[in-house]
Formats: structure tokens, C-alpha cells, sequence
């Protein structure tokens, strides 16, 4: 499992370096997202959803049933984005509440 992070969109918020539970990613000098070493990564996803910007993208590997596809996030009020994008570019995109998280 790994993560990449896109520079260019990246808006330096830090908010991914806050919650990486391995402080894995560090804040550059450019005060861009950078993670020194991917293959490090526990896979919690903690970066993917504290993103706004979806700059943090999530390698789902063939060891996890991804076979390459890679998955991000974008949020709209309450409502989180996890969309999925496969090796022959379709798309998937489940959607959570995140008022509804604690309903039993």
C-alpha cells in the first residue's frame, strides 16, 4: 500500500502531516505535502480524508484486491467522496455521511 501526493495540487494546508499516525508526511520549504517513504505507509487513510483538495491520492494494490486502481476524496458538507479510479479509467464514487456515523 502506498500514497502519492500531487504537488501541483497540493495547497499546503497541512492537515495530512497532522493526522499521518507514522508522521510519514512532512510540510516541503514550497509548503507543499511530500511523504519521504510510501512503502512505509500503514494504510489507515487518515491523509486521504483530511485532504480538500484531493492532492492525496491512495494506491489500491492487487495484495488489497485493488488491481492498480487509485482512490481519493472530496467532501461536500457531511458528504465524503471516496472515489475510485480503475487501471481502464472508469470510475467509482461511494459516498458516506458523516452524520449518520454513529448510528447504530
Amino acid at each position: 500500500m502506498s500514497i502519492t501526493i500531487n504537488e501541483e495540487q497540493c495547497i499546503g494546508c497541512g492537515r495530512c502531516s497532522e493526522v499521518c499516525p507514522g508522521t510519514l508526511i512532512e510540510m516541503t520549504a514550497q509548503h507543499k505535502a511530500a511523504i519521504l517513504y510510501p512503502r512505509d505507509c500503514w494504510g489507515c487513510a487518515s491523509c486521504l480524508k483530511e485532504c480538500p483538495v484531493g492532492a492525496v491520492r491512495f494506491f489500491l494494490g492487487p495484495d488489497i484486491g485493488g488491481r492498480g486502481a487509485v482512490m481519493y476524496t472530496k467532501r461536500n458538507g457531511s458528504i465524503t467522496q471516496w472515489i475510485i479510479t480503475k487501471p481502464d479509467g472508469t470510475q467509482t464514487v461511494l459516498e458516506t455521511d458523516s452524520r449518520a456515523a454513529n448510528k447504530y
